[in-house]
């Protein structure tokens, strides 16, 4: 029902920039929180940082004041740019989107593919 599509993500030098977006689409009513969350080899998914429909921003300790999460209401997409970029930031990178969907009587939590980020040193 519903289909979140990530982009970004790659290889970048320890310093670097990189930015991943995610786009979701599908029978949407509305769309509550999104986030973003990284998982490493061998562990569980951690959160990066959230964003609610109405702007509200929450941040790991370890990348607040080097990520930025922002959300394009319009477009369903939220955005994560992630600055000065450092090894340990190396990961999949998920997106996810809490969402009402047409006809569904309570809220749902939809997954992106993930995508890799290797930050090299």
């Amino acid at each position: 029902q519903v289909q979140l599509v990530l982009s970004g993500g790659g290889l970048v030098q320890a310093g670097g920039s990189l930015r991943l977006s995610c786009a979701a689409s599908g029978s949407i009513l509305s769309i509550f929180t999104m986030g973003w969350h990284r998982q490493y080899p061998g562990k569980q998914r951690e959160l990066v940082a959230t964003v609610t429909s109405g702007g509200s921003t929450n941040y790991a300790d370890s990348v607040k004041g080097r990520f930025t999460i922002s959300r394009d209401n319009a477009k369903n997409t939220v955005y994560l740019q992630m600055n000065s970029l450092k090894p340990e930031d190396t990961a999949v990178y998920y997106c996810n989107a809490v969402v009402r969907v047409y006809g569904g009587r309570s809220l749902e939590n939809y997954w992106g593919q993930g995508t890799q980020v290797t930050v090299s040193s």
